[in-house]
């Protein structure tokens, strides 16, 4: 064996190769995943772990479900990769079923991540404000402070928060901030009439679980029209059943122009997806953009089952009754510790918020309920984040919860 191989189950000299060899962008927690199944996990070591983070919200219906499984191996043994020069049957098929079921597309690109998703909608609004003899200058897009975009240059640059743009400027020009649910502010920075495009998240993800306020997105979608501007919804995150319906947005009773997708789309396998309107449908033509990946067969044909099941009124009923459960076991813990202010969210995207003695403790608390045997998430330094499995099972929340109770009882006790 090489010296620098480590042997299996080695869990020490695994993490050491990431110190190593990966680019210091991740603060990884010091274990190592190697199987899971449903709603549980198990590190290198053969520790158990109930998962509430579900890969940020990616594992919609849980690890290794059998379904996406076959689909996979099935596709697996036909055809990997044909790029996009020439047809194969999966993502044809996958566009059909993702303008059937958003109710408003006729178009569909397929891509590889949630920040070429909103690449590409950034693209498509500048190209359509393009043809409608808009200059430049007259090609804004406004975003939402909190919001979470991608990583991409254009896509970071949409995020309207300032510590994951430090040391990247300069920065693309267009884009124009504005707070989250403050309906006037938008009025004034669309007043000026340079406005394209209004892009933002039906839930801000890593702004903190916040949820657009009732009635939010209505006064949006008239203020686009009004100005005869775009509306993009981000829905990356709070998409696919997470929040209680398959898309985010019919919950707010609008019609979008643009959605981007991504995620739990692909149960795990990475694909993502701009889903485009009428208005918007024709706006790029041949060699406006491409994909080498974008689209392959295998993600295409998992997406396909997912996106079935993800659809299925038994997931629905299911996020309805887990979020129930997790509000009600939050709460109770919140009650007995004095820890969370406030449980805000919709559906299987929630946010336990931080009381003001133990804000910006969110990370100690996540190491704490890993040691307990529980995966979370954080969305900010004050905000818990769960997001677990859309068919996480009663008995995963209770025992769950029951991990979460135990550490936040380590993590307020007197040291």
């Amino acid at each position: 064996m090489n010296a620098t191989t480590p042997a299996a189950g080695d869990t020490a000299s695994l993490i050491d190769l990431g110190h190593r060899y990966f680019l210091p962008v991740y603060r990884q927690r010091e274990l190592v995943l190697e199987r899971g199944q449903g709603a549980r996990l198990w590190d290198s070591e053969g520790r158990e772990y109930v998962d509430f983070a579900a890969g940020i919200a990616v594992c919609g219906l849980g690890h290794n479900d059998p379904d996406l499984h076959a689909a996979l191996v099935e596709q697996a043994g036909k055809l990997w990769h044909t790029s996009n020069i020439f047809f194969s049957e999966p993502p044809l098929r996958l566009a059909e079923e993702l303008v059937t079921a958003s109710r408003f597309a006729e178009r569909v690109f397929l891509c590889n991540s949630g920040a070429e998703a909103n690449e590409a909608a950034i693209k498509l609004v500048r190209k359509w404000a393009t043809a409608q003899g808009r200059p430049p200058q007259q090609r804004v897009i406004v975003t939402f402070r909190g919001s979470f975009h991608g990583r991409t240059l254009a896509a970071v640059t949409a995020t309207a928060q300032p510590k994951y743009q430090e040391g990247y400027e300069p920065l693309p020009g267009g884009f124009r901030y504005v707070d989250f649910n403050d309906i006037v502010q938008l009025e004034t920075a669309m007043a000026a009439g340079d406005v394209a495009a209004v892009m933002l998240e039906p839930v801000q993800g890593e702004g903190g679980v916040m949820p657009a306020a009732s009635g939010f997105l209505k006064q949006v979608r008239a203020l686009c029209d009004k100005h005869n501007a775009l509306l993009v919804l981000d829905e990356i995150q709070a998409g696919m059943g997470r929040t209680g319906s398959l898309f985010a947005h019919w919950q707010d009773d609008v019609v979008p122009d643009i959605v981007t997708l991504a995620k739990a789309l692909g149960g795990g396998f990475p694909i993502g997806a701009m889903l485009a309107g009428p208005k918007v449908a024709e706006a790029m033509g041949f060699g406006a953009h491409g994909t080498t990946f974008g689209g392959n067969p295998l993600a295409a044909a998992v997406a396909r089952v997912a996106l079935r099941k993800l659809a299925s009124p038994q997931i629905a009923a299911n996020v309805s009754r887990q979020s129930n459960a997790l509000r009600e076991g939050l709460g109770a813990i919140g009650e007995e510790f004095g820890v969370f202010a406030q449980v805000r969210g919709r559906g299987l995207m929630l946010g336990a918020v931080l009381s003001s003695e133990y804000a910006g403790r969110a990370g100690e608390i996540l190491d704490l309920a890993a040691h307990e045997g529980l995966l979370l998430l954080q969305a900010g330094p004050d905000v818990l984040r769960l997001v677990p499995a859309l068919n996480i099972t009663s008995e995963d929340v209770a025992e769950g919860l029951k991990r979460l109770r135990a550490a936040i009882a380590a993590f307020v006790a007197p040291r």
